[in-house]
């Protein structure tokens, strides 16, 4: 999962209107970031202005994902819905691409670029999975609790070193902290950014809709391919999978640096996106009442790649012409920052919660007195990583700008 960070940063020079600012030229060798509050790439006369929005809309994508989470606990009579909210982490994974690649830097060293990743996403990982361990594994796992599993030195030395997200098998592949099979899929793509960003950062607009396209396309005639030949075609592990998402977020980010500013209103945007996912739910709810529907459930990754990469370039778009935004506010950026510790941290208190109470009751709109106390405690408890672990760890590891 991407997280946002707006330390270390240069006085800017000049802002633009409704902007976020404008940054500095780093010294040779600046890092690339995910941070969507960092300065942004060179440009002629200048740098592209931050895209802020991103930070606070990144909140709400971890916000679903809590939500999803939330009915294991507190069932509310929309949990069927509510289990669109492990969409989010297909939010995350364009996202990542998308900022990876508007923030980058030519020139930036490739063991630069590592070394400030790991800085980013480990120290804090490493920790929550630490807790992790006390809440989901036992000697002696207790009957009627299926989420606590016995220890297995494997699977939490897989997890540890981020390599648990290449196994299909469940056990391994959502080990050590359940959430952290996403890290595992980041991992492989940042081992792999720094070669694409080369290939691609002479492509202009076309290149990078061709990208867009051309992704989504062989993400959707691999995903038939497979439903059609079960026997012949072999499952990929998630890190590749998911790649399409990723690669995806980098042809967008092409585009959008390369000068396309087509003017999507946000709030368009975010009713398309909305309808999508409404759309998927009933199409998988009421199949024979939607033509296609199969074929859509079946391309489900891909549909909700274009959905969130079409809300991302939207608000991206809106930031750059230095539109007014509320995803720019103070609080939601602040719940942007801290959302990659609200992302490792909630499922955690939320099943500790589980262990000791048991299911809130049943389902029913009271259940959101549950959410209501889980989220303030999540909040605070990733307020108090993030001031205390994530960023003094990240600052002190990531060297010299």
């Amino acid at each position: 999962m991407t997280k946002a960070a707006e330390e270390n940063q240069t006085p800017p020079t000049q802002e633009a209107p409704g902007s976020a600012g404008v940054g500095t030229n780093p010294p040779a060798g600046a890092p690339v970031s995910t941070a969507v509050g960092d300065t942004g790439p060179p440009a002629r006369g200048g740098r592209l202005p931050r895209v802020e929005s991103l930070t606070g809309l990144r909140w709400w994508a971890a916000f679903f994902v809590f939500c999803h989470h939330m009915t294991n606990l507190a069932p509310l009579p929309i949990f069927d819905f509510l289990k669109y909210g492990t969409s989010g982490v297909t939010f995350f994974f364009v996202l990542s691409g998308f900022v990876l690649t508007w923030s980058a830097q030519p020139g930036t060293k490739i063991r630069t670029f590592y070394r400030r990743r790991f800085a980013r996403i480990f120290p804090l990982y490493f920790l929550t999975l630490v807790a992790a361990f006390f809440v989901f594994y036992r000697v002696d796992p207790p009957a009627g609790m299926s989420w606590i599993k016995p220890v297995s030195v494997t699977v939490l030395v897989l997890s540890a070193f981020l390599l648990h997200g290449w196994s299909n098998n469940p056990t391994i592949l959502y080990g050590g902290n359940p959430a952290g099979w996403t890290l595992s899929v980041e991992a492989f793509f940042y081992a792999y950014f720094p070669f694409v960003w080369r290939a691609t950062q002479r492509l202009k607009v076309a290149g990078g809709l061709i990208i867009c396209v051309a992704v989504i396309a062989i993400g959707c005639a691999y995903r038939l391919a497979l439903f059609h030949y079960k026997t012949e075609v072999p499952v990929l592990p998630q890190p590749v999978l998911h790649s399409v998402a990723f690669l995806f977020g980098i042809g967008l980010a092409i585009a959008l640096r390369s000068g396309w500013r087509p003017q999507i209103p946000v709030w368009f945007a975010f009713l398309v996106t909305g309808g999508g996912l409404y759309l998927l739910w009933y199409s998988g709810s009421h199949p024979t009442e939607i033509p296609g529907a199969v074929s859509m459930g079946l391309c489900q990754k891909e549909v909700l790649t274009l959905l969130y990469g079409f809300l991302i370039f939207a608000v991206a778009a809106r930031d750059i012409r230095g539109g007014r935004s509320l995803l720019r506010s103070t609080p939601l950026v602040k719940l942007g920052q801290w959302s990659y510790a609200f992302y490792l941290v909630h499922a955690t208190i939320l099943y500790a919660i589980k262990e000791y109470h048991g299911v809130a009751g049943p389902i029913g709109w009271a259940n959101l007195t549950w959410y209501a106390g889980v989220l303030v405690v999540s909040i605070f408890a990733s307020w108090l990583l993030y001031r205390f672990v994530e960023h003094p760890l990240e600052r002190k590891l990531r060297g010299p700008r």
